[in-house]
């Protein structure tokens, strides 16, 4: 799983920033062969083949909303999700009474934006993560952090999109 995570934010990241959130289907590479073997070569070795959903619809940026409309095939090993989301130190929000909304977290002095990654596979707990921040010249930034652990409650609503 953290091998197709990687691949898609790799391909993500290739159109640059300021993306919309995007849904992927995970399907068994070798199942895709043995329907079409011309695309044997250019599917390589991986186990997952991961294949672009038409844009999520959003009712005013709720992606949960949109999550909750989402269900899959018996063919769909898994999906990912990826998303730009907004990052802030844990000062920033220390003396907090609440948390706050996305608007005053988009407009806070010591915000960093962040790709986040997410993906699951059918029926399987957990799943994996991955968080690229952006750089301030806009391109990729350092390497990414990896674990489930990064957002635990977007991979319970995608493994969510795969109850019948």
């Amino acid at each position: 799983m953290a091998t197709a995570v990687a691949e898609v934010e790799e391909f993500v990241a290739s159109a640059g920033w300021d993306a919309a959130p995007q849904l992927f289907a995970l399907v068994a590479s070798a199942d895709l062969i043995a329907a079409k073997p011309e695309l044997a070569a250019g599917l390589g070795d991986t186990a997952f083949t991961a294949v672009a959903q038409d844009p999520l619809d959003a009712p005013d940026g709720d992606l949960a909303v949109a999550l909750s409309r989402v269900s899959w095939p018996p063919e769909v090993s898994g999906c990912v999700l990826v998303q730009e989301i907004v990052v802030l130190p844990p000062s920033a929000v220390a003396d907090q009474d609440e948390p706050l909304d996305a608007a005053a977290a988009a407009g806070h002095p010591d915000r960093q934006e962040a790709r986040l990654v997410a993906g699951v596979l059918r029926g399987m707990p957990g799943g994996a993560c991955l968080l690229r921040v952006r750089s301030a010249d806009g391109e990729p930034g350092a390497e990414p952090l990896r674990g489930a652990d990064l957002a635990p409650n977007l991979l319970v609503a995608l493994q969510a999109t795969f109850q019948d």
